[in-house]
């Protein structure tokens, strides 16, 4: 692989003025190298796929899982479950590359590796040398520990965010799930490797950037946007608000049931679905807003996909007040299904939707004024978001999923 032998030795530190935004989204299917040969369109890869948080009805299996099902190669996986995300990145390269040696024992040497960023790939590959020698990796950057938000006691471990960027420096290709991703692991990395106490990486920067595009998540909306709505409004309810995001401090469920309290004591109708995943063992904000509003709410809890569909069908308004999003699975999905999007005018989020409506589904500030308007005149909020529910077909993975396989393709071929 042409790029390490150019990372073998430790340089003088150069200067780096690069700043969130300086970089765009680079063309995954350019194969991260110059004079790149050009990929056969025709040939078939055997992609081994590992993504060591693994489990039903989550982020990381739905794309996982896509891939399989959509790419026209030939996609073998290697899981783990999906708890002890900690754990898995400490640690889980051992009991990863043991599968990967059965894996590759009965299906074959891969093509090419593509590899979930859990897994520290710098180990991974040190302990599958004698298996994967010689075998390209894509590291696919779902987060990054660089910049994610902080629990809330404000505690950070650097462990994580250098497992990031070790596997960043080892992998051939880096793909982020949006160019938020993409710009904010570009704004992070200098002053992060900046911070070592000797011998700083900062000279190995720019090589790694080199090697950063933008490849979007597919998400299964086909269905979803043809499928008949069974509205909540329409059958003579208040309008039904829904979140069903992550339980966590990061969604910051406190905003919105800040917001959602005000409306109830106003007079405002509205009921309440809490579908997401409680991933919390204290979650106060939700017990307390059950308490708060009572009846209105009408669902508290994760759902199976049947019922989650359901759900989605039914809502008239999909809220979300996130500090940390690097994609919106959850947004493009409730969007996709028919309800109307108020989503904040910043992170990944305008770029899940088209501009023409941005002025409709994005608000700045004030949440309470743009969510009240939309909850008292519905009908109204549904007319300025006309034909954003098919525009969601663009992040469907019919729409997306050649962007993986020429990638694939191309990194193969210019290794």
């Amino acid at each position: 692989m042409r790029h390490r032998a150019a990372r073998a030795s430790l340089l003088p530190a150069p200067a780096i003025d690069l700043k969130a935004g300086d970089l765009k989204a680079g063309d995954p299917e350019a194969g991260g190298g110059d004079g790149a040969v050009e990929p056969d369109p025709a040939r078939v890869l055997h992609v081994l796929l590992v993504e060591p948080t693994y489990g039903p009805g989550g982020s990381h299996a739905a794309w996982a899982d896509g891939i399989v099902r959509h790419s026209r190669h030939r996609v073998s996986l290697v899981t783990h479950p999906e708890r002890f995300w900690r754990w898995r990145m400490r640690g889980g390269a051992v009991t990863l590359a043991a599968q990967i040696e059965a894996v590759v024992a009965t299906a074959g040497r891969p093509d090419v590796l593509l590899v979930s960023d859990m897994v520290d790939v710098a180990a991974l590959l040190g302990l599958t040398r004698s298996t994967l020698a010689g075998v390209p990796v894509v590291l696919y950057l779902h987060e990054n520990q660089l910049v994610h938000v902080a629990s809330r006691d404000g505690a950070t471990d650097e462990l994580y965010a250098t497992i990031n960027w070790t596997s960043m420096a080892a992998a051939d290709a880096i793909w982020c799930n949006s160019q938020f991703h993409l710009d904010s692991v570009c704004a992070a990395l200098p002053p992060f490797l900046a911070r070592a106490p000797d011998l700083p990486h900062t000279a190995f920067v720019d090589d790694v950037f080199t090697r950063l595009a933008v490849v979007p998540l597919g998400v299964e909306v086909a269905a979803l946007v043809a499928a008949s709505r069974r509205s909540s409004f329409d059958a003579g309810r208040p309008p039904l608000v829904l979140w069903n995001q992550r339980w966590d401090h990061d969604k910051d469920p406190t905003a919105l049931f800040r917001v959602l309290k005000a409306l109830a004591r106003d007079g405002v109708p509205f009921e309440l679905a809490l579908a997401g995943v409680n991933t919390r063992h204290d979650p106060q904000e939700f017990d307390d807003i059950r308490a708060s509003l009572g009846e209105r709410v009408v669902q508290a809890g994760a759902l199976d996909r049947a019922a989650y569909v359901e759900l989605l069908l039914r809502a008239d308004v999909h809220v979300s007040t996130a500090r940390h999003e690097y994609f919106g699975i959850a947004s493009v999905e409730a969007i996709a299904a028919g309800a109307v999007p108020l989503l904040p005018h910043r992170l990944s989020y305008p770029e899940l939707v088209p501009p023409a409506f941005h002025d409709a589904a994005l608000y700045p500030s004030k949440l309470y004024d743009h969510l009240a308007a939309v909850l008292t005149d519905l009908p109204a909020a549904r007319v300025r978001i006309d034909g954003l529910r098919e525009a969601m077909l663009r992040h469907d993975w019919a729409a997306v999923i050649g962007s993986y396989d020429r990638g694939l393709a191309a990194v193969v071929a210019a290794s």
